[in-house]
């Protein structure tokens, strides 16, 4: 099922639900962020290989998905309220024109959609709640701005809650390496849908990143849903 800011994904099995919110590279009508298209298929508008991922991990657990239709330069639903990248005016090294000097209704317009998909994601989570959320995130292998490699095909993120973490991070080190621990990013710092859906609620989670050249083709994702559905498996049986 598609509404204007989730993709919603059904599914039996009740453990778990995926979520992730840099799933899309599309932008509303009525929003123009004066980029090419070639730029919208690169990792500052879109989580490359996330959703693919997320669907078909989805599918091999039989669970539940909730992933954003919008990119995350219309407006990043993992930054809290009222911070600046909320709508990036850019990325690395590259101007957004179209989120620069919004006026107070349009950045309004903005704000909604991310109080939209929250609230939606709250709603599923109150009528359902799972034993685990899995947040799926991909980074690109080499920033423009910082061009030292990243050498972690996958890595685990989190912020005070570790219950997920730990078992996923010994888990996923018999399946690959190296494997990052709040790496490339800190959970610390860049964990806002967690925070509020998992931390606050007392919902273990397991935050994924990827490295996006490991979900590069169908082959790639597919190799990353077994492994992942491995993983998840083994959280949920140590969360016991």
């Amino acid at each position: 099922m598609m509404d204007e800011i989730a993709e919603i994904i059904e599914g039996p099995e009740r453990r778990s639900l995926i979520v992730c919110e840099h799933a899309s590279n599309r932008i509303p009508q009525g929003i123009a962020l004066g980029l090419s298209p070639a730029i919208m298929d690169t990792h500052i508008a879109i989580d490359i290989g996330a959703a693919d991922l997320s669907r078909a991990l989805a599918a091999r657990l039989a669970c539940g998905a909730h992933l954003a239709t919008i990119s995350r330069l219309v407006v990043d639903l993992n930054r809290p309220p009222g911070e600046p990248s909320l709508v990036p005016e850019a990325s690395d090294g590259i101007a957004i024109p179209g989120n620069i000097g919004l006026t107070p209704a349009e950045r309004g317009k903005r704000e909604a959609l991310h109080r939209q998909f929250h609230a939606g994601l709250a709603v599923r989570l109150t009528a359902n709640p799972p034993k685990l959320l899995v947040s799926v995130h991909s980074f690109t292998p080499c920033l423009s701005s910082a061009p030292a490699a990243r050498p972690w095909p996958i890595a685990v993120l989190w912020n005070q809650d570790e219950r997920a973490a730990k078992p996923g991070l010994e888990i996923l080190r018999t399946l690959a390496t190296p494997v990052g621990a709040n790496e490339p990013y800190s959970g610390t710092e860049l964990n806002y849908t967690m925070d509020r859906h998992g931390e606050a609620t007392g919902i273990p989670y397991l935050g994924l990143e990827l490295r996006q050249d490991g979900l590069a083709d169908a082959a790639g994702v597919a190799r990353w849903a077994e492994r992942l559905e491995i993983a998840v498996r083994h959280v949920l049986q140590a969360l016991l």
